[in-house]
C-alpha cells in the first residue's frame, strides 16, 4: 500500500500545474500552519487552481483510501482543514471577479474574508462576512456566517447565490436556485459534508463605511456593562450589532470588550453608537466612520498561527440578567491569559428566513457564545487538560439557560448529538443529501452531521470502491 500510494502521489504531482508537497519541505510547512495548531500531520498537500486539479486529488484519495481533507481558509478551531492523509489546498484559488452591475462577486474556494473585502471595496460595496479578516468565506458560508452585517443582510450563507462544487465522484456540478436545488440546499448550513466548493458567487452590498471601535471597559464593571448593553440591544434597529469579548489586558487583569458596529445611514452612526461610549469607566477605544473591511482588523490579533486552542460553544436565546452570571463566572475562574469568551448577535433579517429555506436550523433571534483557551504549542499535558476542563466548566455553567445545540461551525467532530439539535427539523433531510451526493462519505473531515441510527450513517463510513484511474 505505501508503494501504491507514493506511486499514486508521484502521478498527482505530475498532473498538477501547482504540484504537491509533502513533510520537510517549507510549503508543506506554510500549508499546514494553520490557526488553530493541528495534531494532524498529512501524508501530502495538493495544491490545486482548478476545478480539475481538485477532481484529481480527489481520485488520488479514494484509490489510495486515503482520508481528505479540504484547507480553504485553514481558520477552524478543531483543525478539520487538515487530515493524516491528503489535504486538497485550496489557497491558490483566491481570485474575486466583482460585477458590480448586478452587486455580485464570483469567489474562488481559497478566498479569505480579508481578500474579498479588499476587492470590493473601491467600489463602495461590502459583503457579509464574519468577525475578523482571516477566516475562509467558503468554511464560514457553508456552515453559517455570523458577523457585524448578520441584521441587515442575513447570515454569509444567506447572500450565497451559487456555487460551483466537485462531488465525490468526480463530477463538477454547479448548484443554486435554478439547478441542483437540493444540493443548493445541503450547502447552505451543511458544510463541506457534499463536495469541494471551488466556486461561489456572493451578493454584495453598497456599503462604503460603517461605524465601529473597540471599546475596552474594566472586568469589575462587566455587569454593568452587560446589562446596559442588553438595555441598548433590546431596541435597536436592526442595523445596529454588538459583539462581546471577555479576555485578558494588556496588565494582565480581565476586561471586557465591546464592539458595537452600525451599517446604516452614515449621518446616523455617530449617534447610534455613542450610547456604547457611556457604559462604564472607559478604558481604552472609540468609534470611527471606517470601511468595514477595516472594522474587522479589530479581532486579528487574536488569530495566531501554531497555537493549540480548545473550544466550547452555546447558544443563549437573548442577552439578559440570567446569562450574564456565566461569563462574568467564567472569567473569574480563568487558569490563563489564554482564556476567553466572546458573542455574536442573531436577528434582525438571519431571523426572517424561514428555518426549511436552508439547512441552518436556528432560525429565531438569540446570542452565539464562544468559549476559548488557547495555549502556546509547548505547554504541557496537564496545562492542556486544564485548559480543556475550564472550557467544559464554563459551557456547563450556561446550561440552565442555553438552548438545545448549537453553532454546527463550532461543533466538535464527534458532536453528533447536539448537531441533531442543532439542525432541527432540517436533520433528516439533510442526512438524505448526504447519502445522496456522498453516499461514501468521502468528505467526513468537516462539520457534524446528526447520526440518524443507520449503520452506514457517522463519521466512521469507509471507502466502498474505487474511481477509475483517468
Amino acid at each position: 500500500m505505501t508503494d501504491l500510494i507514493g506511486r499514486m502521489l508521484h502521478r498527482l504531482n505530475l498532473q498538477l500545474p501547482g504540484g504537491v508537497s509533502v513533510p520537510g519541505s517549507d510549503r508543506y510547512a506554510r500549508a499546514t500552519a494553520i490557526w488553530p495548531k493541528s495534531d494532524h500531520t498529512p501524508r501530502a498537500i495538493a495544491h490545486c487552481q482548478t476545478a480539475a486539479d481538485v477532481q484529481a486529488a480527489i481520485r488520488a484519495a479514494r484509490n489510495c483510501d486515503l482520508p481528505l481533507s479540504v484547507h480553504g481558509g485553514g481558520h477552524d478551531w478543531a483543525g478539520r482543514a487538515l487530515c493524516d492523509g491528503l489535504v486538497i489546498d485550496l489557497s491558490g484559488m483566491n481570485r474575486v471577479e466583482l460585477y458590480p452591475e448586478i452587486s455580485t462577486a464570483r469567489v474562488g474556494g481559497g478566498t479569505r474574508a480579508s481578500g474579498l473585502l479588499e476587492a470590493v471595496e473601491p467600489f463602495g460595496m461590502a459583503a457579509v462576512t464574519g468577525s475578523c479578516g482571516p477566516v475562509g468565506m467558503a468554511g464560514l458560508a457553508l456552515g453559517g456566517g455570523y458577523g457585524p452585517l448578520i441584521g441587515r443582510y442575513g447570515l454569509a450563507l444567506d447572500n450565497l447565490r451559487a456555487v460551483e462544487v466537485v462531488l465525490s465522484d468526480g463530477r463538477i456540478v454547479n448548484a443554486h436556485n435554478g439547478d441542483e436545488q437540493e444540493l443548493f440546499w445541503a450547502l447552505r448550513g451543511g458544510g463541506g459534508n457534499f463536495g469541494v466548493v471551488t466556486n461561489m458567487h456572493f451578493q454584495v452590498h453598497h456599503l462604503p463605511n460603517v461605524r465601529s471601535g473597540m471599546l475596552v471597559y474594566p472586568f469589575v464593571e462587566a455587569r454593568t456593562v452587560l446589562e446596559s448593553c442588553a438595555d441598548i440591544a433590546a431596541t435597536a434597529p436592526n442595523d445596529l450589532t454588538v459583539q462581546l469579548g471577555f479576555v485578558t489586558g494588556a496588565d494582565g487583569e480581565p476586561v471586557v470588550l465591546v464592539v458595537p458596529t452600525w451599517c446604516g445611514p452614515a449621518e446616523e452612526g455617530e449617534s447610534r453608537v455613542l450610547p456604547f461610549l457611556r457604559l462604564g469607566t472607559l478604558l481604552a477605544g472609540g468609534a470611527q466612520t471606517m470601511s468595514y473591511r477595516k472594522s474587522l482588523a479589530a479581532f486579528d490579533p487574536y488569530i495566531v498561527n501554531g497555537q493549540r486552542t480548545f473550544m466550547q460553544t452555546c447558544w443563549l436565546p437573548a442577552l439578559n440578567g440570567s446569562s450574564i452570571t456565566p461569563f462574568i463566572e467564567a472569567m473569574k475562574r480563568a487558569i490563563s491569559p489564554g482564556c476567553a469568551l466572546f458573542t455574536h448577535e442573531f436577528k434582525g433579517q438571519a431571523s426572517r428566513v424561514p428555518a426549511d429555506a436552508t439547512a441552518f436550523g436556528l432560525r429565531r433571534d438569540h446570542v452565539l457564545v464562544e468559549i476559548l483557551a488557547t495555549i502556546d504549542e509547548r505547554t504541557d499535558e496537564q496545562e492542556e487538560r486544564r485548559h480543556r476542563e475550564w472550557t467544559r466548566e464554563a459551557l456547563r455553567a450556561f446550561d440552565a439557560v442555553a438552548l438545545p445545540g448549537g453553532y454546527p461551525n463550532l461543533l466538535a467532530r464527534n458532536d453528533v448529538d447536539r448537531a441533531a439539535h442543532s439542525f432541527g427539523a432540517n436533520a433528516d433531510r439533510l442526512i438524505r443529501a448526504k447519502r445522496r451526493y456522498d453516499p461514501y462519505n468521502v468528505f467526513r473531515s468537516t462539520i457534524p452531521l446528526p447520526n440518524t441510527g443507520r449503520p452506514d450513517d457517522g463519521r466512521a463510513l469507509t471507502f466502498r470502491h474505487t474511481i477509475q484511474l483517468a
